[in-house]
């Protein structure tokens, strides 16, 4: 699943550690979602939503709309 998450953060100036802190999750699971090798829990992304002010299917792509 491709995701936005890398650019969100950046446009914050927010480390890997800084995000993973707001969302009480690990670096490694910031890590491993930005690089595609995992795809977050429900809970996990509408937590990411609401932290970036953003609906879900505007930050995560299935490809399922292609």
């Amino acid at each position: 699943m491709k995701n936005r998450l890398k650019v969100l953060r950046a446009e914050r100036d927010w480390s890997q550690a800084d995000l993973a802190d707001r969302l009480e999750v690990s670096r490694q699971t910031i890590n491993a979602i930005e690089t595609g090798k995992y795809d977050p829990s429900l809970p996990l992304a509408f937590k990411i939503g609401r932290l970036f002010e953003q609906p879900i299917e505007t930050i995560f792509d299935d490809g399922a709309s292609q």
